[in-house]
């Protein structure tokens, strides 16, 4: 039986594949046309070119097989056309289903992310029952995801998807070529490129889970439900502090308060409409940096068997890679 992974040449879609072919199943992959495929290096599948916004490359990748997870997905923070953001994230999602659901595909895992969940006011951990609403999401990405889910769980109860959504939290570890908006924060951490930080809190998780929860809804997940694929939450402060004990790196030395960044976001983002070149800091990130970022993998640990690894091997596993590949200079004290 074939499984399509869309997705796959990127950091969590890759990890899928692995686990996937780990697991025995016979892949089918989809990737862009542009796509760097050095993550798919060892992993043996076959290849299809297909695209989110091109309806009809999707007909084919899904034709003849059983399953489908669907990892593809923009993220990124900041993006210079947040239509394009949309027309993948929500249009895409729409006809990757209903082309799914039309090639009699019989089980689809949706990746979905945190990034689509309330968050509760008083900074208390959030899961999959924290309520929502599309005004509560600040930033194109957060609202993308929001909008796809939502069109899947409409797709499920009105047309009857098969299909189970999980909700990564944010991963971290080997194989982020790009890299991701939070391997980014790691890899600049690691090279003591963050003197400082704001208060903030955030869940980590390392990407191999992310990828092992992805194949336990494709097993034990049930129709229509979503389960939170998390790690560790720690305040953003702690997390660098841990990124500089593993490097070896200088740790953070202030904290930053909100309206003295402000400014900077701002200088960022122009710069940004400029040069094309996606900024470290934008009023979103503070904005959304209002609320920490805690979730629990309770559903999924207590339903699909998930079981995380501690944040640190996450952290380390990240930080080797990115040494190993050049993105990263061996770092001393002084």
């Amino acid at each position: 039986m074939t499984t399509l992974v869309t997705g796959a040449t990127g950091f969590v879609g890759s990890a899928v594949a692995r686990v996937l072919a780990a697991r025995g199943h016979t892949l089918r992959l989809m990737t862009r046309a542009s796509s760097d495929r050095r993550n798919l290096a060892g992993v043996e599948a076959e290849i299809v070119v297909g695209d989110l916004t091109d309806h009809a490359s999707l007909a084919r990748a899904v034709a003849g097989c059983h399953y489908l997870v669907h990892v593809a997905a923009d993220y990124r923070f900041w993006v210079p056309d947040p239509a394009a953001m949309l027309r993948a994230n929500v249009e895409g999602t729409v006809a990757i289903m209903r082309a799914a659901q039309q090639a009699g595909v019989e089980r689809i895992v949706h990746c979905s992310s945190v990034a689509a969940l309330g968050l509760k006011g008083d900074g208390s951990i959030a899961d999959e029952e924290s309520p929502t609403k599309e005004a509560d999401f600040v930033g194109i990405y957060k609202r993308s995801k929001f909008l796809g889910e939502r069109a899947v769980v409409d797709l499920v109860r009105q047309e009857g998807l098969p299909a189970v959504i999980v909700n990564p939290a944010a991963p971290v570890g080997p194989r982020d070529i790009k890299p991701t908006p939070t391997g980014k924060m790691i890899l600049d951490a690691a090279a003591g490129r963050v003197p400082a930080y704001i208060d903030t809190g955030i869940n980590i998780v390392h990407v191999d889970d992310v990828a092992e929860g992805h194949a336990l809804a494709l097993e034990h997940g049930r129709v229509g439900e979503r389960y939170v694929l998390g790690g560790e939450n720690l305040l953003l402060k702690d997390l660098l502090i841990l990124v500089a004990d593993v490097s070896g790196s200088r740790p953070p030395l202030m904290r930053l308060p909100e309206a003295a960044v402000w400014p900077v976001a701002l200088v960022m983002e122009g710069v940004a409409k400029l040069t094309g070149i996606p900024p470290m800091m934008t009023r979103d990130h503070l904005k959304m940096a209002r609320k920490k970022m805690y979730y629990s993998s309770a559903k999924a640990i207590a339903e699909l068997g998930y079981r995380p690894r501690p944040v640190r091997q996450a952290v380390e596993d990240a930080v080797a890679w990115f040494r190993a590949n050049g993105m990263l200079r061996g770092q001393d004290r002084t």
